[in-house]
């Protein structure tokens, strides 16, 4: 047996970072640690109420280390030698102004408490008017129309956007900034100690969904472009190199002093990064015909096509299309929904209100009951949802609390409950907004088909499908299709291990080591006719309600 008998991956999400290993012989996961953020965990550099969500790199690093070196003190017989790759995946697209050494301006002093200095994550929403000025030049500029790929529009929640965003709004970033990259593309080139802007390793998955690069224009959209997008842009196409890499290729080796840092051998391969849904459909086995959705506080909904298959079609109202940004050797298609989780959460939120208001008697009791309702709310509200017949609520809800990803991206919207009366119930609200939930899965995967996308099969991973029967069966109801779950619990640091496989020379190329390494699936959950068919007139209602209410919501 070959003594680096193991691959490590690591997963960084929203709240913390999973570090994963994987015994490559057998494709037995050995060992899972998180490490969460401590200053996102404490709120801080956050404004929910203005849409701004971000995170300082520091968060990454000590995570990095806490989880790594957590996972490996899990393993006997020295399992930092035996290691033999590594790749990364982060959420995305989660961008980052950096100096001309490629470091994060809040690792600087004079930005340290600066939040337009840190990474700028995937849903923070402050860049609406520059998503909105990038899409109106893209359509009237009189070149080519660089969001061609991206379904025909450009999102606040991604790469140009938010840059842009930093660049107005704080004169001394402004200034400070040499260049921008990804989260994803950070930490390989932390770990490579490759941080040059010019040269460091960018994925293909971030720059092709995130940033519209595409071999057609040759890279990035042009400086003339952006110039005319805005000037503060000018020189940020150069200032980033135009070469991008699928994620089965090594970034570099790991450095000898991060190397030392995590306990692992100095050289080994590095994955080049990726986007953690695009891990997380492959680690949860996503094929040709296969809609994989990934499914937590937001989700993501991919396909890959092979390229006689899908020709020269541009799906329309998508987040993009791009060659190799799932599995390289096909194009990797993906949508989703800004919020998913989100709203359960919020509805939570919602009624806990009074609760977390109440100042005045027995503080550790109040405590202890807080604790206990935040964690059983919305298994409660669940359980007594599933009673209710969905034709007898009386109501129906629009997802768009966090506005709309896809299909046909508009953040500038918002949710809305229609149909309330004074005999209106928690669980019934609940029971909606699970429904609505389903309904903006629905018109996903109905905008993939319109387009002449096969879907054959529907596999979920995440944390909703682990843990949330009565949303995943309302799901299979309303799609009319069985739906899989995978049986890996963590298919996003999987689908990592996987790539860090590969870009060692563990095998060939991805599917290879999907097969070898996948965990397969756990359960299925099969559509009821019956609810099959109340859903399909209940749908009518969701698509009509948002086609009367979304200029209202718009302007709310």
């Amino acid at each position: 047996m070959i003594k680096e008998n193991l691959v490590l991956g690591i997963d960084f999400g929203t709240d913390s970072v999973r570090a994963l290993i994987v015994n490559i012989g057998t494709g037995e996961i050995l060992g899972s640690r998180i490490a969460e953020y401590r200053r996102w965990k404490e709120g801080l550099y956050c404004n929910a109420s203005h849409n701004q969500f971000r995170q300082h790199p520091q968060d990454y690093i000590e995570s990095l280390e806490s989880a790594v070196r957590a996972v490996l003190d899990d393993i006997p017989e020295d399992p930092g030698s035996r290691i033999a790759g590594l790749g990364i995946d982060t959420t995305g697209s989660t961008p980052c102004v950096v100096d001309e050494k490629g470091q994060p301006l809040a690792l600087q002093e004079p930005f340290s408490e600066n939040p337009n200095a840190m990474f700028i994550l995937w849903k923070d929403h402050t860049a609406i008017k520059e998503a909105d000025r990038i899409n109106e030049t893209a359509r009237s500029w009189g070149g080519v129309d660089y969001t061609k790929y991206s379904g025909g529009s450009y999102s606040s929640e991604w790469f140009w956007s938010k840059l842009l965003y930093v660049l107005r709004n704080d004169q001394r970033v402004r200034k400070a900034a040499y260049s921008c990259v990804e989260h994803c593309d950070w930490m390989t080139a932390l770990l490579t100690e490759t941080t040059d802007p010019l040269t460091m390793a960018r994925s293909r998955c971030a720059a092709g969904h995130k940033a519209m690069w595409n071999a057609e224009w040759d890279g990035l959209p042009s400086d003339a472009f952006w110039q005319q997008v805005d000037p503060l842009l000018n020189g940020f196409r150069e200032r980033m190199g135009s070469r991008t890499s699928t994620s089965d290729q090594a970034a570099g080796g790991l450095s000898a002093s991060w190397a030392k840092r995590l306990g692992l051998q100095a050289g080994i391969p590095v994955a080049v990064g990726g986007i953690d849904a695009h891990f997380g459909a492959v680690g949860g086995g996503i094929r040709p015909g296969t809609l994989s959705k990934v499914i937590g506080t937001s989700t993501c909904d991919m396909m890959v096509v092979p390229y006689e298959v899908l020709g020269d079609r541009r799906i329309l109202g998508i987040s993009g299309q791009v060659d190799g940004s799932i599995i390289p050797g096909a194009v990797g298609l993906e949508a989703g929904q800004s919020a998913f989780g989100d709203v359960y959460a919020w509805f939570r939120k919602f009624l806990m209100w009074p609760l977390e208001e109440i100042k005045t008697g027995d503080t550790v009791a109040l405590e202890r009951l807080r604790e206990t309702m935040n964690e059983q709310l919305l298994s409660i509200l669940a359980e007594e949802a599933e009673r209710i017949p969905p034709e007898t609520t009386g109501l129906v809800a629009l997802d768009w609390l966090n506005g709309r990803r896809n299909p046909d991206a508009d953040y500038g919207l918002k949710g809305a409950v229609a149909g309330l009366n004074l005999g209106t119930t928690p669980p019934r609200v609940y029971r909606v907004l699970v429904e609505a939930t389903a309904f903006g899965a629905k018109s996903i995967a109905d905008r993939f088909i319109e387009y002449g996308v096969e879907i054959r099969k529907v596999t979920a991973m995440g944390g909703i499908p682990q843990k949330s029967p009565f949303v995943m069966q309302v799901l299979a109801d309303v799609m009319g299709a069985p739906i899989d779950i995978s049986a890996a619990e963590q298919a996003t640091a999987l689908g990592a291990a996987m790539f860090g496989a590969v870009a060692a020379g563990c095998f060939s190329d991805i599917t290879s080591a999907q097969e070898k390494l996948g965990q397969g699936i756990s359960r299925s959950y099969m559509p009821d006719s019956k609810r099959q068919k109340t859903y399909a007139e209940i749908y009518a209602r969701y698509q009509r309600l948002g086609g009367d209410l979304e200029e209202l919501l718009r302007t709310l």
